[in-house]
């Protein structure tokens, strides 16, 4: 990407060391992942060392250091400072180097980097779901204006198939329910050998976190410690398919992410299925040793690349015949603004008119690290769903009211042109097009924007897996196979 910047552009003034930074940054900005990749940070850093503030870009950086001394590798102290800057995304930590490369490697603009064009359309392969896109035409494609990288809008379809496929692969890959069920339970055998092996301290020390990989799982097995115990008898049930169940699940819309996050938890979860024993004497006994440990609730957050934004608004296009911009596309009327001559964002009717109303949604989903207790749970959960409908509906009428999503026409009278912004004026960027307004959570209530209304089917139990308070799925067929530990 670099590269060709340099050749289609010579004017930017790219260096071969702007280049040698890049190329260096995008080698090295995932040193610092831990075990299983995001799980490491995503979750088991946090249970494990709740309150630090700490990412893998903080790791790569800090083994980026550890490789440049303990290999004393000669390289001028600014080129340090920026390669790193280039890591983080930051182009405020080296105000004097040229912008644009920070879209390159780790793109806080859009999320259209080199990371996304590489692993992307990977996955998709491994997957076997390969993706025809040709990746050197985007590439190729990538012009500096505006002092940030854009894209010809011939190439504007591809890029929005990158930000869709990169959502497919969260919602059918990443996210699929024996993943999660798994990587819950490799937090949860981590955090029972953490206190004996200190594991989670290693983040600090690169040369113990060189070393941190994958195969803690297996020199965890190998060792005897009766302080490690528990934490391989995890390991052993997923060596034997013996997972944690999904117990429910439902999709939840983009407004109502946080409202669902904040009032379903595993303590509520079992208060309510305490509730619900005093009047079903069937799971009474059951629910008496029912405790927050028995559940897990899961909300994985699956958007387009930039939460329940549209990436392709933050992107600006040009043309074949306007190289430079001529055209205000984010408007909706794409009005020509004649003493314009930047690049533009690309709005309705320019790429696709099918998006979605937000680019993202929540995925809610109950797990049980028991399946004696499977059918109690799920009744506990559904009756917090219930209980948050009624407590909704009981809301203030003028706190439930959503902010309408669209213009709407108020009377006959009322014209499409009295509807329509007003263009910005030159060198000013208008509002991003289809990306809907952002909500608060008091407004976020309603989608329909009547006072005191919400969508039925948001708390509708999930008819495909309904099944009895006392039901308890079996144990997976070991046939011949025998625990690891016996």
């Amino acid at each position: 990407m670099a590269t060709h910047l340099k050749n289609s552009q010579p004017d930017l003034g790219i260096t071969d060391r702007d280049i040698e930074c890049v190329e260096i940054a995008g080698l090295c900005h995932d040193l610092g992942h831990g075990p299983w990749s995001h799980l490491w940070d995503g979750q088991f850093i946090p249970k494990a060392l709740p309150g630090k503030a700490w990412k893998h870009e903080d790791a790569s950086i800090m083994m980026f250091d550890n490789l440049v001394e303990e290999n004393d590798i000669r390289i001028e102290l600014q080129d340090v400072a920026f390669i790193k800057a280039l890591i983080s995304g930051d182009p405020k930590q080296c105000p004097d180097e040229k912008s644009f490369l920070f879209d390159i490697v780790a793109n806080k603009r859009n999320g259209l980097d080199v990371d996304k064009f590489d692993y992307i359309p990977r996955d998709s392969h491994m997957v076997g779901d390969k993706m025809n896109i040709a990746l050197m035409r985007i590439i190729n494609s990538a012009r500096v204006l505006d002092n940030q990288i854009c894209y010809d809008i011939k190439d504007a379809n591809l890029l929005y198939e990158i930000c869709a496929t990169r959502f497919k692969l969260h919602k059918m890959i990443y996210c699929h329910k024996a993943a999660k069920a798994i990587e819950y339970m490799i937090v949860d055998a981590l955090l029972e050998a953490d206190s004996y092996m200190q594991i989670a301290r290693r983040v600090d020390c690169p040369e113990k976190y060189l070393y941190l990989t994958d195969d803690i799982m297996g020199r965890i097995e190998e060792r005897q410690d009766i302080e490690l115990m528990k934490s391989r008898a995890i390991f052993d049930r997923i060596r034997t398919r013996d997972l944690y169940k999904m117990v429910d699940y439902k999709v939840v819309d983009w407004p109502w992410a946080e409202i669902f996050q904040e009032n379903i938890t595993p303590q509520g979860i079992v208060e309510a299925a305490r509730e619900d024993s005093k009047t079903d004497p069937s799971i009474q006994e059951i629910v008496k040793t029912l405790s927050v440990e028995h559940v897990i609730c899961d909300f994985s957050l699956m958007h387009y690349g930039m939460k329940e934004k549209n990436p392709l608004d933050f992107v600006k296009f040009y043309s074949k015949r306007h190289p430079n911009g001529m055209f205000s596309l984010s408007d909706p009327r794409q009005r020509l603004l004649t003493s314009a001559s930047e690049p533009s964002h690309a709005g309705c009717g320019v790429y696709s008119n099918l998006k979605p109303q937000f680019f993202a949604e929540l995925l809610v989903r109950i797990f049980t690290r028991d399946t004696r207790y499977f059918g109690v749970i799920q009744a506990g959960y559904r009756s917090c769903l219930k209980k948050l409908e009624s407590r909704i509906a009981s809301q203030i009428p003028d706190q439930l009211v959503l902010n309408p999503m669209f213009p709407t026409i108020t009377s006959s009278s009322q014209s499409l042109a009295e509807m329509t912004p007003t263009p910005s004026p030159p060198g000013h960027d208008p509002p991003a097009p289809t990306t809907p307004r952002t909500f608060s959570r008091v407004s976020s209530f309603s989608r329909t924007g009547t006072a005191g209304t919400t969508d039925a089917a948001l708390f509708e139990n999930n008819y495909f897996t309904t099944v009895a308070r006392s039901f308890a799925p079996p144990s997976p067929s070991r046939g011949s196979k025998r625990r690891r530990n016996e």
